[in-house]
């Protein structure tokens, strides 16, 4: 449990939430309680996921006050070694919300271990995030099906983007932050795919260099620090999809893979959430 939770000295309720198609959840939520000043609480959500049989969290950070019976939902995945806590507490993220107002979107960060956030031999972890997290967000936070943006770090820029690849036009934004991109096989990150067949099935780079369309009219955002482990994976990327047309923001700012890059950027990150939402 975060080290803000902690301190908060929140109340746990369980409630039950009812199960819906391909998995049942319950919720652990703080019995209503704003974190530091006043415009944001946590909540957790326990997921017993079909998807990869096992139960799972998801913390919410969920804007207060919220008038608007639909609000807008960015789902946010974590890298290799994180974890549903690791932004919770984070202030850069906190600030970043707060900063936006009656903008800011209800925000899920799932649990995806080391899954790298594609099917594979540890479960179906595309089927987890689409058919188990995001619906068991909207009910509890209802929030609008319409309107849900998919974003992440390293591992978690990744899997966005490969989620978006894989349902398009589904999300109101794509965005990968550092992500874990590369430029073969020889390069991969240790455990990010089973073997080859693995890799090839879930090649996001190869996927938009065959076509640079790959995300539609999606508003796709990329950044990296010019000392990245990924440097090269991103600068391909993003040639590819500026030589298709695409919705593309892109960004090389000074900086490695940790978070003191990360935390330099993140008001700018959820503004082009935001925006991309709001214009969805």
């Amino acid at each position: 449990m975060s080290v803000l939770l902690a301190a908060g000295c929140l109340l746990v309720v369980l409630l039950a939430l009812a199960a819906c198609g391909s998995g049942s959840s319950t919720e652990t939520a703080p019995h209503p309680h704003a974190l530091p000043g006043g415009k944001l609480r946590v909540a957790e959500l326990r997921i017993d996921s079909r998807a990869v049989g096992r139960e799972l969290d998801t913390s919410v950070i969920e804007p207060t006050g919220w008038s608007a019976a639909k609000r807008p939902l960015l789902v946010f995945l974590h890298g290799a070694g994180g974890s549903n806590e690791s932004f919770i507490a984070n202030r850069a993220v906190l600030s970043g919300l707060s900063r936006l107002g009656a903008e800011a979107p209800v925000v899920a960060f799932p649990d995806g271990e080391r899954s790298w956030w594609h099917n594979r031999a540890s479960g179906d972890w595309e089927r987890y995030v689409m058919r188990e997290v995001i619906p068991t967000v909207r009910r509890r936070f209802h929030t609008d099906p319409g309107r849900v943006a998919v974003g992440g770090i390293s591992m978690g820029g990744y899997g966005a983007y490969h989620l978006g690849l894989l349902h398009p036009g589904r999300f109101c934004a794509v965005g990968g932050h550092s992500a874990g991109l590369w430029l073969d096989e020889s390069e991969e990150f240790e455990g990010a795919f089973d073997n080859r067949a693995d890799y090839e099935r879930n090649d996001v780079l190869a996927a938009v260099r065959r076509d640079p369309h790959a995300f539609g009219d999606t508003p796709v955002w990329n950044d990296y620090g010019d000392e990245d482990w990924f440097v090269a994976g991103n600068a391909a990327f993003v040639a590819a999809l500026r030589a298709g047309g695409a919705d593309l923001t892109a960004h090389v700012w000074p900086g490695g893979h940790d978070s003191a890059y990360w935390d330099a950027h993140w008001p700018r990150y959820l503004r082009f959430y935001a925006d991309a939402l709001a214009a969805c």
